[in-house]
């Protein structure tokens, strides 16, 4: 079929290969501006952008496609059959969604209706989740508010961080949106309610959350939390928690909830690490060994073990290296 593909970060990207690969064309790719990122603000093409003028596509960066209306008119002459959208990033307006015969269809990295919205995997991992996946979802004017036509399930390991589950949902995209367009192609076009019953679509209909948007402050580690909460943190916001160590900033990049229930997942450092504390009794953010593993801190409950982190103005480091680099000992605070 002729695939317009709309997609902006290096999630999106396997998707848009995997649909040449199984022999679609792609007509056109749509994605964000560049923008000035990195220490020289140079300006600098999405990942994309990028793959896709390596392999010779035609694309289109509108500002805000919902007033770029030349850009829409572009878009219509393409002549496409339908609209893969995968992390775009921009909301498409009714006259795009309107445009291919066969739909606009997205790739969410959730179980919807459970995490609509922009931050889906990190809201997964912050939250506690056990479960997460994908979803190919007929796109309409709300937010994620969609039919869902497949939808594959993914286990959230207590030691993945956002970038490792992020690659994982991005493969399992690619797949399922390969899967799905022969579904969408043999309901053929139509009017869009007896087009979507053809395809038998789940409607959404349960509990509804959305992942907002995430803060300046959501970053910062509240020590007088919870081990695990703390953790889910580091995990979730993956490379971006941080607390304070004399006065700088600690960026945390990898730690262990040394939870008794847990032992089963935990690393064999972290295991050792287990029962050597009373729950409690120590004042939140305290350090209180310096081992091989890295730093054990105390929390509302349970310690946290640190394993890797980053001090301002250095590099990352890990176990005894980390230990060194702080100077720490036991009683030190950290926040």
């Amino acid at each position: 079929m002729k695939v317009l593909f709309w997609g902006t970060p290096v999630y999106a990207v396997p998707t848009l290969e995997a649909l040449l690969s199984a022999g679609h064309q792609i007509v056109g790719v749509v994605t964000q501006p560049d923008r000035r990122r990195g220490r020289g603000k140079q300006l600098m093409p999405s990942a994309v952008k990028a793959r896709a003028l390596e392999l010779g596509l035609r694309v289109y960066t509108p500002e805000k496609i919902r007033r770029d209306h030349a850009c829409q008119q572009q878009l219509a002459d393409l002549g496409a059959d339908l609209s893969v959208v995968v992390a775009f990033g921009q909301i498409l307006p009714p006259e795009v969604l309107r445009q291919p015969p066969l739909g606009c269809w997205n790739g969410h990295g959730s179980l919807l209706p459970r995490w609509r919205g922009a931050g889906p995997i990190q809201w997964s991992i912050l939250e506690g989740d056990a479960q997460t996946g994908v979803g190919v979802m007929a796109m309409e004017v709300g937010l994620d508010t969609g039919p869902v036509l497949i939808q594959r399930e993914l286990e959230i390991g207590l030691l993945e961080n956002a970038h490792q589950l992020g690659e994982r949902l991005s493969e399992l995209t690619a797949d399922l949106m390969v899967e799905a367009l022969p579904q969408i192609e043999s309901a053929g076009a139509g009017a869009e309610e007896e087009r979507l019953r053809r395809l038998g679509v789940r409607h959404q209909t349960s509990e509804v959350t959305y992942a907002r948007m995430l803060v300046k402050s959501d970053y910062q580690i509240d020590w007088s939390a919870s081990a695990l909460a703390i953790h889910r943190k580091v995990m979730g916001l993956f490379p971006g928690a941080v607390t304070l160590w004399n006065g700088k900033r600690l960026k945390l990049l990898v730690t262990e909830p040394l939870i008794e229930r847990l032992r089963q997942e935990l690393s064999p450092l972290a295991q050792d690490l287990l029962g050597r504390w009373p729950t409690g009794g120590h004042q939140a953010g305290m350090v209180l060994e310096s081992c091989e593993a890295g730093l054990v801190v105390s929390s509302s409950g349970c310690p946290l073990l640190i394993r890797e982190a980053q001090l301002e103005g250095k590099g990352r480091s890990h176990g005894r290296a980390l230990v060194q680099q702080l100077q720490a000992k036991t009683g030190d605070m950290l926040g």
